[in-house]
């Protein structure tokens, strides 16, 4: 099963037994992030310094992704371009949703029922098929932890673990101070093609500072 970016983190995020999602706040950042992402590395959407512009309505395939191209055309109403930090914040709640949804459509987790208090119902989503959150670790060990060269894909995945800081998330048994500086190396993106390092580059400026703001002003 090939999953999307933002299902990736999802995965990651969401507790196998209890389908709680931890971290929410910054996993929002991080599934809008990699929504954009993968506009950005399909050709559909472009992102330069603080605008994007979407260059290419053509449905990639993906459905995740592809919900997101007539959301952003309606959003941009005529411009040409808007700024990232803008879609970010809007799709930073809708998104993790989405993305839940689509993992759930596909079968890589279940659906259950939990009722605060015993009143409120609150949907959570636990683990349905062990082998795709398997393989996805599994690759990111290699990288991470074993020092493979990533493909664009997998170094994008670990830019947006980078910037919204999931480390404990994607890692769980080592410390964050073991894995950051290499997590930090990828997300440079030294090794590849200047678009891609310039798509990773420009969607991790807009996540850092959409979350500055957003942490000012809820203190």
């Amino acid at each position: 099963m090939t999953i999307t970016l933002a299902e990736e983190i999802m995965l990651l995020s969401l507790d196998d037994a209890s389908g709680a999602t931890r971290q929410r706040q910054a996993v929002g950042w991080a599934v809008a992030g990699g929504i954009l992402l993968e506009l950005v590395l399909a050709g559909r959407v472009s992102v330069t310094g603080k605008y994007l512009e979407v260059v290419d309505p053509t449905p990639t395939g993906m459905r995740l992704p592809d919900s997101r191209i007539p959301m952003m055309e309606a959003w941009m109403r005529g411009r040409s371009k808007r700024r990232v930090t803008d879609w970010l914040a809007r799709d930073h709640g809708k998104g993790v949703a989405a993305a839940v949804e689509s993992l759930h459509e596909r079968g890589a987790v279940a659906e259950a029922e939990h009722r605060v208090l015993g009143l409120f119902p609150v949907r959570r989503f636990p683990e349905a098929d062990a082998s795709v959150e398997r393989a996805l670790r599994d690759r990111l060990a290699a990288v991470v932890l074993g020092g493979a060269e990533p493909d664009g894909r997998t170094a994008g995945l670990v830019a947006l673990i980078h910037s919204a800081k999931l480390h404990g998330l994607a890692f769980p048994d080592r410390p964050r101070a073991e894995v950051e500086a290499r997590t930090a190396e990828i997300a440079d993106g030294q090794w590849a093609a200047e678009s891609v390092r310039t798509a990773i580059r420009d969607t991790q400026a807009a996540m850092a500072a959409v979350t500055v703001v957003t942490f000012i002003a809820a203190g």
